[in-house]
C-alpha cells in the first residue's frame, strides 16, 4: 500500500513546488485499486496529484471524511477530472456546518450547497459499515466512551437560525485490509481518535492495525495555533494509542504542532509527523515472527519516504 499527501497545512520540504493549504487530501494505492481520501479545501491538490505522478482520473472511488469544506472542497474538480468514481460520504448534518469562535465570529464550513444537488449520481451516503471495494470499508456514525475533542466546541450546525453542537453524525473513518492488517484513516477525528480505533477493532477483533494516518483535531486556534484542550488530556490519548494494536501513527492537518510534540514526548518512534508530499510505504512483513535484533517499537513493515522535521505555525479554523 502507497499512501501519498497530496495536501496538507504546510509546504513540503522535497518539493517547493507543491501546493498547501488548510486542508488534508491522501491518495491510497493498492494491488488493482485506488482510493482518494478527501480533497482539501480547493482543487490545488490535483495539481500537486500531477507533479507527484498521481493519476486521479483514474481513482477506482473517493471517500469524504465529514462534511466540512477543507476536506471537501475539491471535490468539483475531482468530479470534472474523474467521470467514474463514486464519492462515498456520510450522512448530511442536521443543519448547516458553521465554526463560530468567541459567540461572534462566524464562517460557514460546510460543502459547496450546490455539490450534491449537481451529481446525484455521483454520491452514496454509507449509514451503515460498507465495504466500498475490495478490502476497503468505512465505517459510519462512530459512537465511543472516550472524551471527543475539545476543539469540537467552536463547530456548530446552524438548523432553523439557531447554532447547535455539531454531532459529527456525518463523520466516517476507513480501514483498508491488506496481507492481513489493517490502515485506518481518519480526516480529522471529531469523534476522536480512540473512539474511531475502537469501532474499527470491533468491525475486526483480533486483527493488527498496521498504522493510523490522518489528523486528531487537537490544535487551538489561530494565530496562537497551540492546544485546543491541556497537555494532560494529549498524553493521555497518546498512552491510550499506545495501549491499543496500532503499529504506527501518522498524523497532521488539525493535530497541530504543539500537540505533535506532546504525542511524540510519550510516543517516541511510534508516531510520525506527516506533510504535503510525504509517502507512506506499507510494505507486506517478512514474515509471520518479525526479525532479530529490530526494535519492537516500529512495525517491520511501514518506509516513510519525504517526511520532514515539523516546522513553527499552523493557520486555520478547523
Amino acid at each position: 500500500m502507497k499512501v501519498s499527501v497530496l495536501m496538507e497545512n504546510r509546504p513540503s520540504e522535497s518539493d517547493g513546488r507543491l501546493g498547501f493549504e488548510w486542508g488534508l487530501s491522501l491518495h491510497v494505492a493498492l494491488e488493482g485499486r485506488a482510493i482518494l481520501f478527501d480533497t482539501g479545501a480547493s482543487g490545488r491538490f490535483v495539481e500537486n496529484a500531477e507533479r507527484m505522478s498521481v493519476d486521479l482520473a483514474s481513482a477506482d472511488v473517493a471517500v469524504l471524511s465529514h462534511h466540512h469544506n477543507d476536506h471537501g472542497g475539491g471535490l468539483r474538480r475531482f468530479l470534472a477530472l474523474n467521470p467514474k468514481a463514486k464519492v462515498y460520504l456520510g450522512v448530511r448534518p442536521e443543519g448547516e456546518c458553521w465554526v463560530k469562535v468567541y459567540g461572534v465570529v462566524k464562517r460557514y464550513a460546510g460543502l459547496d450547497r450546490e455539490l450534491l444537488a449537481d451529481f446525484p449520481e455521483r454520491f452514496e451516503v454509507v449509514e451503515r459499515p460498507l465495504e466500498i471495494v475490495p478490502d476497503v470499508f468505512l465505517i459510519p456514525r462512530i459512537g465511543g466512551s472516550h472524551p471527543r475533542p475539545a476543539g469540537n466546541r467552536h463547530l456548530f450546525v446552524k438548523r432553523d437560525g439557531a447554532f447547535v453542537p455539531d454531532a459529527f453524525a456525518h463523520e466516517l473513518v476507513m480501514a483498508v485490509k491488506e496481507n492481513g492488517r489493517l490502515v485506518v484513516f481518519t480526516g480529522c477525528s471529531h469523534s476522536g481518535v480512540l473512539n474511531m480505533v475502537d469501532a474499527v477493532i470491533e468491525q475486526f477483533p483480533g486483527v493488527p492495525i498496521e498504522a493510523v494516518i490522518g489528523g486528531f483535531h487537537l490544535t487551538g486556534l489561530p494565530p496562537l495555533s497551540g492546544i485546543a484542550g491541556s497537555r494532560q488530556e494529549v498524553r493521555e490519548i497518546a498512552a491510550a494509542l499506545l495501549a491499543t494494536p496500532v503499529g504506527t501513527v501518522y498524523t497532521g492537518h488539525c493535530t497541530g504542532e504543539a500537540a505533535f510534540a506532546v504525542l511524540k514526548s510519550v510516543m517516541g518512534e511510534r508516531i510520525v509527523d506527516l506533510r504535503t508530499g510525504a509517502r507512506v510505504e506499507i510494505l507486506p512483513r517478512l514474515g509471520q515472527r518479525g526479525a532479530e535484533g529490530v526494535s519492537s517499537l516500529l512495525p517491520l513493515s511501514v518506509r516513510v519516504v519525504a517526511i520532514h522535521e515539523p516546522r513553527p505555525t499552523i493557520h486555520g479554523l478547523f
